[in-house]
């Protein structure tokens, strides 16, 4: 059992608590942690998108708030890169059932430490937040980013493919994002 407040308050969920074990791995030497919370596909017909927003939306605050604060006040805020996204946005209208679809055209990433220029917002949508506007961001370039974090130069380093070609970490010309690095 950990008794870190920040992780305990109001009782706090098994999801929030597994921001605590993700720094305690951080600590103990990980270079890569991954956690999957997979509770945010509500677009049937059950119409729970908004109910289950109201529940999930301030336990995945609560979480992010105790790691970054847990992170910065460890001075480990610059050694960790926290990113949190999804493989898709969601529709901008609400369906006939309540809910929201999968919205490719435009999704999001929360980032914060790693040594990156936080605070800020880059990219934005149309107003009705269907189709990317200003400075779309890629999947790739993120990706890129991170390499960039832990010292992976993304123009030089390959990994090799089931046949043994080597093959890059992402596209040609895909660099770290520029705003934050």
């Amino acid at each position: 059992g950990e008794n870190d407040a920040k992780y305990q308050r109001d009782g706090a969920p098994k999801m929030v608590q597994n921001f605590l074990i993700a720094r305690r791995l951080v600590e103990a030497g990980a270079r890569v942690v991954s956690m999957n919370y997979s509770r945010w596909d509500w677009h049937g017909g059950d119409g729970m998108n908004f109910p289950r927003t109201r529940e999930e939306a301030p336990l995945l605050d609560r979480g992010l708030t105790a790691l970054i604060t847990d992170l910065h006040e460890r001075g480990l805020d610059k050694d960790v890169s926290v990113v949190v996204w999804g493989e898709f946005g969601r529709t901008p209208k609400i369906n006939n059932r309540n809910s929201r679809d999968h919205w490719p055209a435009v999704s999001f990433a929360l980032m914060f430490g790693g040594g990156m220029r936080t605070g800020q917002v880059i990219g934005s949508t149309n107003r009705l937040g269907e189709h990317a506007h200003d400075r779309p961001v890629s999947f790739q370039e993120v990706f890129a980013t991170l390499y960039h974090n832990v010292g992976i130069d993304v123009r030089s380093t390959t990994i090799r493919d089931f046949q043994g070609r080597p093959q890059y970490l992402v596209d040609s010309g895909v660099e770290p994002i520029a705003e934050v690095v």
